[in-house]
């Protein structure tokens, strides 16, 4: 094979980003998979230039130039500024690809904007993209391997992309670790419910990290787990051989039913400083937290008392709740999530509109099947900026009136006093501030307030919501204008539409062939 030139995209930020919490945090949300390409690429003699892009960039700058090949990794909600770069390599030449969750969620639809769609990516999947390195037309090429990779390079073998990108973060800088794939639980609305747990092989937990303790003096690492400590022992004697107690710092996902107090204490020995578990209902989802036979406020009461357990060993946690299931009905399930900020006020909540990804989840099909899911475009499908899927129980002016009563109260003065007073720790402290007057709090606030009032005045934008109209309201459109800047011009002709029922179409005719 000739030696190609490749570019690597890792798309952090769906456009320019100016905000303090940006210029902090996002160079430390950087994906592992495009790392792993870029090793890959590089193993096998071709020259790589890897960017990660935070929104802080000049992007036409930062662009690999004279390129043979593209890979784009991209979240869905980046997935119109990665069609737009796909756009903009294509007519130079080059050929593009597309990873990442939106690949997976989306692929019928990707395949018309770049050359390759990779679901399941092993090593042997990218060596026959480059095998094959000529664009594929009109409509692209889907790959997908029928299992997660059974080994990915550690650390150490990704170093040279990693630090480029750490050196982004002004001040914390966080680096991204992987020690399982998949997930044992199966939570019907989560992209890895489907997708068998492995355990990724130890002793590169080991040695990768040994090597980070030679740069830094206490590394803090993010574990990309779906679910952390499933292989609960190996995972602990791993750290512990790798350094004394206490070499590291560390942040992961992690169900409830892992923390248990024996976990905690043998977490917090090892290092352990930020677990973000998710409850995400009163009423359902409880294998997760060891309450699948009890709901409501029996649920509230065991939970609250058990994440105020977890804050004696694990100084930071952040609690992941889904707003508008459909086992939600009336004030009850919003007033419970008040009486849990109340009741553990040290928790950071994190609070997702119930959304639909594509063919992320076998649960979207049933919302497909009921006519449920809205055409929103990919650049707000981000778990808040918009809710696809038309809820249940509620009217839309009522559960937007829900969601800001809520949001309003845990992010009010009184309950952000109560957390800053709770939490030992100043640089927690900081870190729930600053979240509570970014975007994620004050500024989704207002986005949400906004949003009522369209639906409350504007029958046209009120249409929308209902599924009455397929017709995109001004409001989002301007955004996306907006935030684009200059690659709207480079944006595919029908990019910011697609077919929500796509995933639901797809699996008729296959049954039909079948």
């Amino acid at each position: 094979m000739a030696k190609l030139n490749i570019g690597v995209i890792d798309l952090v930020s769906k456009g320019p980003a100016s905000t303090l919490w940006a210029r902090i945090m996002h160079a430390n949300l950087a994906s592992i998979m495009p790392q792993v390409v870029a090793t890959w690429c590089e193993q096998e003699g071709h020259n790589v230039k890897m960017i990660c892009y935070t929104g802080l960039e000049d992007l036409s700058k930062e662009l690999p130039k004279d390129v043979d090949i593209v890979f784009i990794c991209s979240f869905p909600q980046a997935a119109l500024l990665a069609s737009a770069l796909s756009n903009f390599f294509r007519s130079k030449g080059a050929v593009t690809v597309l990873g990442g969750p939106h690949a997976r969620c989306y692929p019928d639809d990707a395949v018309k904007y770049f050359d390759y769609v990779l679901g399941f990516t092993h090593k042997s999947t990218v060596m026959e993209v480059l095998n094959n390195c000529v664009p594929q037309g009109k409509i692209g090429t889907q790959l997908s391997e029928r299992t997660q990779p059974a080994i990915l390079p550690g650390v150490e073998e990704r170093w040279k992309f990693i630090e480029p990108t750490l050196k982004k973060a002004p001040f914390l800088k966080i680096v991204p670790m992987i020690g399982s794939l998949g997930c044992p639980y199966t939570c019907s609305f989560c992209i890895d419910s489907t997708v068998p747990y492995q355990a990724l092989n130890f002793e590169t937990t080991k040695k990768d990290l040994r090597f980070l303790l030679t740069k830094f003096k206490r590394p803090l690492i993010v574990w990309h787990d779906p679910n952390f400590g499933i292989r609960f022992e190996e995972n602990m004697e791993a750290i512990a051989s790798a350094a004394p107690p206490r070499s590291f710092r560390f942040i992961a996902e992690s169900s409830l039913s892992i923390l248990t107090e024996p976990h905690l204490k043998a977490m917090q020995q090892n290092g352990v400083e930020a677990m973000l578990p998710g409850i995400e209902s009163w009423y359902e989802l409880g294998n997760k937290s060891k309450t699948s036979h009890i709901a409501g406020e029996e649920k509230l009461n065991r939970i609250s008392a058990h994440v105020n357990v977890i804050f004696e060993y694990i100084p930071y946690v952040q609690t992941n709740f889904v707003l508008g299931m459909d086992s939600d009905a009336g004030d009850e399930p919003f007033e419970l999530t008040k009486r849990f900020v109340d009741k553990s006020p040290a928790a950071f909540p994190g609070y997702s509109l119930l959304s639909a990804f594509g063919q992320a989840a076998p649960l979207n099909l049933e919302y497909q099947r009921e006519n449920r899911v809205l055409g929103f475009p990919f650049h707000f499908l981000n778990n808040h900026l918009a809710m696809n899927i038309k809820p249940k129980n509620y009217e839309w002016i009522d559960f937007y009136d829900k969601v800001i009563d809520l949001t309003a109260y845990t992010f009010s003065a009184r309950a952000m006093y109560r957390r800053f007073k709770a939490t030992k720790d100043f640089t927690n402290r900081w870190m729930n501030f600053m979240r509570a007057i970014s975007n994620e709090g004050h500024g989704r606030l207002k986005f949400y307030r906004q949003v009522r009032k369209n639906l409350a005045e504007d029958k046209s934008f009120r249409d929308y919501f209902e599924g009455e109209t397929k017709q995109l309201p001004a409001f989002y459109t301007n955004i996306i204008k907006q935030q684009l800047g200059i690659w709207w011009q480079w944006l595919p002709a029908g990019a910011i539409e697609h077919d929500a029922n796509a995933y639901l179409n797809k699996s008729s005719a296959q049954k039909i062939v079948a």
